[in-house]
């Protein structure tokens, strides 16, 4: 079984630009979508984005929009606004990430477009959502990550605010967008009506973080910064080898005991400081200190292999080199080969919904500038008035 065609006949109306709205739309397309990007004349923001560029269109572009078709449309001139009607009244989705009240503005907005058509799904994304007073700010990751308490759970005890680097709550944004378009469209089958789904970059940062919210929600205490460990588990955390770093995560009683044996000191395991779970969190310095006087006696590789003998939890610390070369990402061929106007191809991240990338097939590569115009509207399209 395949998911590859699971959207085939669905048409969705892509207004999205940079990252969470694309990673929304990229989702339904891998999943048989046909997708149509909508962009200014300028391009999409995301085009400018890099390291790298490859015919001066960003790494960020590339990979965030495979398999769409791609036209040009100025939103501000009314034969441009006249074909996005035309595209939205046909379609079965519109995803939009406006600023909340520009597609309204622009006579897209919901309530003109559901008037057209009543079976639409629309989904609108934005950084606090389409009600309330924030709903006019504008936000992005970094300033989401800070406002949303995520920044203040990374880093050591002590450390200065730490982003984490991929834009991970435009992403988990994105997915879920995915995730509510889907429901919507499931529903509709059984309604016969769309509806308006609304998605916030608040929202999913809050549901990406409901443990450790869970936690602060029940006791009242803020989190404290623990580097690479788990607080709710020890040992959970990144500890020094003789040659670098290793990831061990031998938290349970078992695996706890096994990895005291296969460190030759199962004295540990009886510790008083370290005997049962609650001890290890409350003493977490000194089991650290006491594991890495040990670990620090070998390389990486060799307490892996002796480690995974064990069954306990544990893996070197990598980096993309070292990532996209695991057999696993090999076998379930994770990475996809997207075609390129000049390149031929460029490799990408696939999507790996039901196991294997490669089981949703790459149709065509991101569109580029203006590519479908003629296609969708004829010879006389915006790109060539533009022009």
């Amino acid at each position: 079984m395949s998911l590859a065609n699971a959207l085939s006949g669905i048409r969705v109306i892509d207004f999205t630009q940079i990252a969470s709205g694309p990673t929304c739309t990229l989702m339904l397309a891998d999943l048989g979508a046909d997708v149509i990007k909508v962009e200014p004349p300028s391009g999409d923001v995301a085009r400018t984005f890099g390291p790298p560029w490859i015919d001066g269109v960003g790494a960020t572009f590339l990979a965030l929009n495979r398999n769409k078709r791609g036209v040009v449309l100025d939103l501000k001139v009314a034969g441009d606004v006249a074909r996005a009607h035309q595209l939205v009244r046909d379609a079965d989705v519109v995803v939009e990430n406006f600023r909340p009240g520009v597609m309204a503005r622009l006579g897209l907005g919901y309530e003109a477009m559901q008037s057209d058509n009543p079976r639409l799904v629309y989904c609108s994304i934005s950084a606090y959502g389409q009600k309330g007073s924030w709903r006019g700010r504008a936000g992005v990751d970094g300033v989401l990550q800070a406002i949303t308490g995520l920044m203040s759970l990374a880093g050591e005890a002590g450390s200065g605010p730490i982003k984490v680097q991929a834009p991970i709550l435009d992403v988990v944004t994105g997915f879920l967008a995915a995730s509510a378009v889907q429901a919507a469209l499931h529903d509709r089958a059984r309604t016969g009506r769309g509806q308006w789904v609304d998605l916030s970059m608040l929202a999913s940062s809050l549901m990406l973080q409901q443990t450790a919210l869970a936690g602060y929600l029940l006791s009242g205490d803020l989190p404290v910064k623990c580097g690479s460990a788990a607080p709710y588990a020890a040992p959970n955390e990144s500890f020094a080898t003789r040659d670098g770093w290793i990831m061990i995560a031998a938290y349970q009683p078992d695996r706890w005991r096994k990895l005291c044996e296969t460190l030759g000191a199962p004295a540990l395991a009886d510790d008083a400081r370290f005997a049962r779970l609650p001890d290890r969190i409350a003493n977490r310095a000194a089991l650290v200190a006491a594991l890495e006087v040990i670990l620090r006696t070998r390389d990486t590789a060799d307490w892996i292999a002796v480690l995974e003998a064990a069954d306990v939890l544990c893996a070197p610390i990598a980096e993309y080199d070292s990532v996209v070369a695991l057999e696993p990402v090999v076998d379930n061929a994770l990475l996809v080969d997207v075609p390129h106007a000049t390149r031929g191809s460029i490799r990408t991240v696939g999507c790996g919904l039901g196991g294997r990338a490669a089981d949703l097939p790459v149709r065509y590569g991101a569109p580029r500038l203006g590519e479908h115009n003629a296609e969708l509207f004829g010879a006389a399209s915006a790109l060539a008035e533009a022009a």
